[in-house]
């Protein structure tokens, strides 16, 4: 925040120009609509047969970068983060409004309680190797 010369506060960086406050590009909300918690890891990857997201517009520039990164390739919820140089709860939201708009999926990571276990997995090389 700055003030000009009349002690009048401003919401803006002298450098970058005008700021949006991240709650602004979800409308305050901090889950989208039907969303489960979505994994840093989890691999958001674009519906092949969804429409062009421009055209829907409903729909801020965010979700439409979203679904273009995600159409050149899969991308973790992080990367999407990363990439676009937004908050996580902030790109968990708009993913979430683009599952419901069926412009993506998202592909959730193993939980590591239904992973084999190892020694399971020794034991079948073991044997394996038997033969």
């Amino acid at each position: 925040m700055s003030t000009d010369g009349q002690g009048t506060k401003h919401w803006f960086d002298d450098e970058a120009g005008p700021v949006v406050r991240p709650y602004a590009m979800t409308r305050g909300r901090t889950t989208g609509p039907g969303q489960h918690r979505l994994d840093l890891i989890a691999v958001v990857v674009a519906e092949p047969d969804a429409g062009d997201p421009e055209d829907d517009h409903t729909l801020s520039p965010e979700h439409v970068d979203i679904v273009g990164l995600c159409r050149v390739a899969p991308q973790s919820v992080a990367e999407l983060a990363a990439e676009l140089d937004l908050p996580i709860g902030v790109v968990r939201v708009l993913i979430g409004d683009l599952v419901d708009k069926k412009f993506v999926h998202v592909n959730r990571p193993v939980p590591p309680a239904e992973l084999p276990d190892e020694s399971i997995l020794r034991d079948v090389i073991t044997g394996l190797r038997a033969l």
